[in-house]
């Protein structure tokens, strides 16, 4: 029974994936409905892209509150509470009329959903219930964003094309209220609930008294970390893979092959391949982090990232040409590779508020992918070629190489942002 009971930790983690999943469906709308939305309303792509950008900065900013919350209200609560917010917010954009309403759809209700089910969601699960194979689970955890992307991106390309974009939307407001059951009626918040210790480890963990003031919190673990180097080299970093992803592939990716007279399916289809080789890289990213030096994988990715989108601009066309895929698969291997190492230097670093300040670093992610997703329409809008954008996020992914390996734990830093 005590063995049976130790394996829940591995059933935990499995409704957190699925939940990362449905919410991940939103992720897969945004790409595919930019040229769709141009069409029907004659918005250009700026405007859409701050739409995007709201969204992106909203999910970033929430996610530190959403941790603490999670520590004062319990995981349950906040994270069907957050499926709910996207399933409304994808739900009443078949209503829009004008951007505005665009914006607060998917922008606020639906940026708010997504920022409560953020990677602070991932640090909470993995910090509770497991000790051994921690690693190996936030690679698997993480790897569910991308696994809603590949789920959903095809199907809300297609049914966008034969049906029209709001049946799109609809597709996926039922994907993520169909997850809220799951999460209510299996999800389980500390291994104490059930008598035994995380996964791993040997002695029952007390389950702490809720703290109050989840606000204050997040903003005290801010305050703590912001007076420390390792947190600003960790933030900048992660602001720029924000940036590189999901502001800029993510987003403009298929917009970018469609101005080169290719299919948006076609170009939907290589962004979720992505998606499949992003599951691959990042559980061996979580494997890697279990026995490398963080600090040295953090590098090596963001380095191969950078020399990838240099190249980027010459491998559109109108077809799908063996440069392309040699890309796609590149790619995705370290999209968000990132995130494992990024989790694993929080914790040396912050200690017991690791969860809280890693998401204040994903907001900076998130900082990043909204003034990309921004900034990249307006520079399409501008000079009529996304060329530009490629070339300048190239130059920062290496950027980010080096700030990588400047972060160093500092004795006593950990036991100074540990919660009373």
């Amino acid at each position: 029974m005590t063995r049976s009971r130790q394996n829940w930790a591995w059933a935990v983690a499995g409704v957190a994936f699925v939940a990362l999943v449905g919410a991940a469906a939103f992720r897969a709308t945004p790409g595919a409905l930019i040229e769709p939305l141009r069409r029907e309303f004659g918005w250009s792509t700026g405007t859409i892209g701050f739409a995007v950008s709201v969204n992106l900065l909203l999910f970033g900013l929430t996610a530190p509150f959403a941790a603490a919350l999670m520590e004062r209200f319990g995981v349950r609560r906040v994270v069907a509470s957050a499926l709910t917010l996207v399933a409304v917010g994808s739900g009443l954009t078949v209503f829009i009329t004008s951007s505005w309403q665009l914006v607060l759809c998917w922008g606020v209700l639906v940026g708010l959903g997504t920022g409560s089910m953020a990677l602070a969601f991932v640090a909470t699960i993995t910090g509770r219930w497991f000790v051994k194979h921690r690693g190996l689970v936030t690679g698997v955890l993480t790897a569910g964003g991308a696994t809603g992307q590949l789920v959903f991106l095809p199907g809300v390309a297609a049914l966008s094309e034969s049906s029209g974009w709001r049946s799109a939307s609809l597709l996926v407001s039922a994907a993520a209220l169909a997850v809220v059951p799951l999460v209510l009626f299996l999800l389980r918040e500390h291994p104490a609930d059930l008598g035994v210790p995380p996964y791993g480890g040997t002695e029952v963990v007390p389950v702490p008294v809720p703290a109050r003031g989840a606000a204050r919190r997040a903003v005290g673990a801010l305050t703590a970390a912001a007076r420390t180097g390792p947190f600003w080299y960790l933030a900048a970093g992660f602001a720029i893979c924000g940036a590189t992803t999901n502001g800029l592939v993510g987003t403009h990716f298929i917009p970018a092959a469609h101005d080169h007279g290719m299919p948006t399916t076609t170009a939907a289809g290589l962004l979720a391949l992505v998606g499949v080789f992003d599951i691959v890289g990042t559980v061996l990213s979580g494997w890697l982090t279990d026995r490398v030096d963080s600090r040295v994988l953090l590098a090596v990715y963001y380095a191969l990232r950078g020399a990838s989108l240099l190249v980027l601009p010459q491998l559109f066309h109108d077809s799908v040409h063996p440069s392309m895929l040699v890309f796609i698969v590149f790619y995705g291997l370290d999209w968000v590779a990132t995130v494992p190492p990024t989790v694993a230097l929080c914790r040396e670093v912050f200690g017991a508020s690791a969860p809280v300040v890693f998401g204040w670093v994903f907001a900076s992610h998130q900082v990043g992918a909204a003034i990309a997703a921004t900034a990249a329409g307006l520079t399409r809008d501008h000079f009529g070629d996304y060329a530009p954008t490629w070339y300048a996020a190239g130059v920062l992914s290496i950027t980010a190489a080096l700030l990588s390996m400047k972060v160093r734990a500092r004795r006593g830093v950990a036991p100074e942002l540990a919660p009373a």
